[in-house]
């Protein structure tokens, strides 16, 4: 018996065309998974034709482009599924207890290790980190994906990335960890996404990256790391839906 699913080409050009659909779908009605309506519109005019016509051309490149989004996505939906699983059974009072047991531990060794201004920095951020988890699982169930992808996500990187970064402040075991990764990425974003308009030379001018910049850095690129997650996983349901979803 012959083999129906598509390979690995095939599967690549399926998703090309999706995508493709997917922004063609945002000026043109119908058409992305036409079947499941009134079947795909098509242009009938002259100046209908020409600016379809159009759309779609600019489309093109930014399909290929987006194509690595798209995988990307796909990765990070298998992991976003199991924390929305986990965060479905635990329910708000789970998600709650589970960060105090996790950041209560941190929170416990730095009573124990730390001085008395370390312990109630990292105790705050634990604080934090623990309603920001609450209310990445609160967002999480209310609304849509906009909901989603503006606030669940974002809140929860924030309730992943605060109390270890405020910790490396006062452990050099931690600091060895958190500081150098936290540099090199910092001289990338400098060189790269922020050098648009001089932005990379004003920050390196007014911040030096140590002590508490680290906390401001980590807090700052939480929420558009959140958006970036939020974005790619909701690309890939868009363009290839889960099982059982549209």
């Amino acid at each position: 018996m012959e083999s129906t699913q598509p390979g690995i080409f095939g599967a690549i050009r399926i998703d090309l065309a999706r995508l493709h659909a997917t922004w063609m779908e945002l000026l043109f009605p119908r058409q992305l998974d036409p079947s499941r309506v009134l079947g795909k519109w098509h242009p009938e005019t002259t100046v209908e034709r020409v600016g379809y016509t159009g759309w779609a051309a600019v489309g093109l490149p930014l399909v290929v482009v987006g194509y690595p989004l798209l995988l990307v996505g796909m990765l990070a939906r298998f992991h976003a599924q199991r924390l929305d699983s986990a965060g479905a059974r635990l329910g708000v009072l789970g998600v709650v207890g589970l960060s105090l047991l996790v950041w209560g531990g941190l929170t416990t060794v730095a009573h124990l290790r730390f001085s008395q201004s370390g312990f109630l920095a990292v105790l705050a951020a634990s604080v934090v980190a623990t309603l920001a988890a609450a209310l990445a699982v609160v967002f999480g169930r209310v609304g849509g994906r906009g909901t989603r992808v503006l606030l669940a996500y974002p809140t929860g990187m924030t309730a992943l990335f605060l109390p270890p970064v405020v910790a490396a402040l006062y452990s050099p075991s931690v600091a060895s960890v958190v500081f150098p990764g936290s540099q090199s990425l910092a001289v990338w974003l400098l060189d790269t996404v922020l050098s648009v308009g001089g932005l990379d030379v004003l920050l390196r001018d007014q911040f030096d990256l140590r002590g508490v910049a680290y906390v401001a850095m980590w807090f700052g690129l939480a929420v558009p790391l959140g958006w970036l997650f939020g974005v790619v996983v909701t690309l890939a349901d868009v363009v290839r839906p889960r099982a059982g979803r549209a």
